[in-house]
């Protein structure tokens, strides 16, 4: 059981909705990264999706694709992610994701990013470019590297029958995305989204997540009784760009959604 388990774990003791964070890494810069994440720490987050910049982050809305290539453009790339990873297991327990594109695996290396992510604590992954059909490879190096660093699931609307077969053997948490189409579209969730909500929770042994256009509490109220727990991601990197990258408001952030979850 790693840090994300665990955690999941802990808030199905004490019937408690999970509240997952995204922010970019690199931004304001990496030790500006570790900040934000020691602060929604210390604020009660329960997971937070680390994402890598990538060059064309097709599943990423206009916030997320710009907040990639200025990060790109101050340097970031793996070697430095995992970098920091290291350096924050030093005082900092948080349960981290990582949300990348496959190409950056392949580039590093199958098996060498499976080595290093267990090394330096990456809870988990998120590729949002790599068919279930096509995970294999990941997953074995992954299991071989420790088993330590999970492989997180994501479910669309129109995954239907795919379900069963998606949530096999899954672990940690399953991503459900609310909508066809990128991240940040303000609630603008599938016209079944509750029938493809219901359907997951269904079959899923893990907590059930719904992510994509969500911006306050209220956006997942009517699925409460079906989710385990709501994801942002664009609406705190667009705070946190008005706010200079300020730690304590992200701090703040995340308190006030967990009160309204």
């Amino acid at each position: 059981m790693n840090r994300i388990e665990k955690r999941m774990e802990e808030l199905k003791g004490e019937g408690k909705k999970a509240f997952i964070t995204y922010i970019t890494a690199g931004l304001p810069d990496m030790e500006g990264t570790k900040r934000i994440l020691r602060a929604q720490f210390e604020a009660g987050i329960d997971t937070v999706e680390l994402g890598i910049p990538f060059s064309d982050p097709v599943a990423d809305g206009p916030v997320i694709q710009d907040a990639s290539y200025r990060s790109i453009q101050n340097g970031t790339n793996l070697v430095k992610c995992l970098k920091m990873v290291e350096e924050l297991r030093e005082d900092c327990q948080i349960p981290i994701v990582f949300m990348m594109y496959y190409n950056t695996v392949l580039h590093y290396g199958i098996e060498n990013f499976a080595k290093e992510c267990n090394r330096v604590g990456v809870d988990g992954v998120i590729v949002p470019d790599l068919p279930f059909e096509e995970q294999e490879d990941l997953r074995t190096a992954l299991k071989e590297a420790g088993d330590d660093t999970i492989l997180i699931q994501l479910i669309a609307p129109i995954s239907k029958e795919r379900i069963p077969m998606l949530l096999k053997d899954a672990r940690g948490f399953v991503y459900c995305v609310s909508s066809m189409g990128v991240t940040g579209q303000a609630a603008d969730f599938h016209k079944n989204v509750r029938e493809y909500l219901s359907s997951v929770k269904k079959v899923s042994d893990v907590p059930v997540m719904l992510g994509f256009g969500i911006r306050a509490p209220e956006d997942v109220q009517p699925y409460i009784d079906t989710i385990d727990g709501a994801i942002v991601g664009t609406n705190l990197i667009e705070l946190l760009e008005k706010t200079g990258y300020d730690e304590k408001k992200a701090a703040e952030y995340v308190r006030d959604f967990k009160k309204g979850l």
